[in-house]
């Protein structure tokens, strides 16, 4: 098990490590920490033998800090066929009263068999994903661009890739709490918000920061690694919309889509800051 994870625990609360710091500000949580800590909440209090976690939607409304995190779950729906769970992610400091920076709602399905009929679906030999050859040992992200010829050329240098060309990222999710490995879901959620990644980021650098995402699954993520593909991006007056195809080894598992704000005062350069360490990592 990876000793790499968003928090550490104390007690009840969370403490964020470096791997949560965002590159947005300084003092600030990234995405992937936020979206981890509340999806492992709605799984870890309200999962049921037979229902499998098919949507997570997370409101970013305020920025987390590096403050002691906890979070508070309730069952709004409990049906025989889909169940729905809120969680409030919530922080505070010292004795001041806890503050909700994100709240999220995970849909939870019955499992059963396909209906009958035949459907569209796309055709394999349009999916053009192939993860990297790597080794299975490492833990660092990869980052892939259309290339000339239609191939996707894949580096681990972000600054390389910084352009206008489609983008996907082929990664691996770290721990939400120390000492414990992520569940499907919670890889899902970690990886699903790297939509706002390999959509928004431009030959500028990004500087649309994501104030939502939603997770759309119509199955579990087999594996530690994820594949993230850039599937549309429409920007107007300020505002973007993104989604991705979600992959692993075995082929797409799931869409991911997040809305994006012009951030444009703090524009994150991967040519000029270091990507290393810490954020490589997490």
């Amino acid at each position: 098990m990876s000793s790499i994870a968003f928090f550490s625990r104390d007690d009840d609360r969370l403490i964020p490590t470096r791997f949560a710091a965002s590159l947005w500000a300084p003092g600030t949580l990234n995405g992937p920490a936020v979206c981890a800590v509340a999806a492992r909440a709605a799984e870890e209090e309200f999962s049921a033998t037979g229902f499998r976690p098919a949507r997570f939607t997370i409101d970013l409304f305020k920025v987390a800090r590096d403050a002691p995190t906890s979070t508070r779950a309730r069952l709004i729906r409990d049906g025989g066929r889909i169940k729905v769970v809120e969680v409030d992610v919530l922080q505070s400091d010292d004795d001041s009263a806890p503050v909700t920076v994100a709240r999220s709602t995970t849909v939870f399905v019955k499992e059963s068999d396909n209906p009958p009929g035949e459907r569209w679906s796309r055709p394999a030999e349009s999916i053009r994903f192939r993860p990297p050859d790597s080794d299975p040992d490492d833990h660092y992200p990869w980052y892939g661009a259309a290339g000339p010829d239609g191939e996707i050329t894949w580096s681990q240098d972000m600054g390389s890739h910084q352009d206008g060309r489609r983008k996907w990222l082929w990664t691996r999710a770290v721990s939400t709490v120390a000492g414990e490995e992520p569940s499907p879901f919670e890889r899902a959620a970690i990886s699903g918000e790297s939509t706002s990644l390999v959509c928004n980021w431009g030959s500028a650098g990004i500087a649309f920061i994501n104030c939502d995402l939603t997770v759309a699954l119509s199955r579990l993520p087999v594996g530690s690694r994820i594949g993230v593909e850039a599937a549309a991006h429409v920007e107007v007056d300020g505002i973007s919309t993104s989604t991705t195809n979600l992959y692993d080894l075995d082929g797409q598992f799931g869409v991911g889509m997040v809305t994006g704000v012009n951030n444009a005062a703090a524009t994150i350069d991967f040519t000029a800051v270091d990507t290393g360490g810490r954020y490589t990592e997490a």
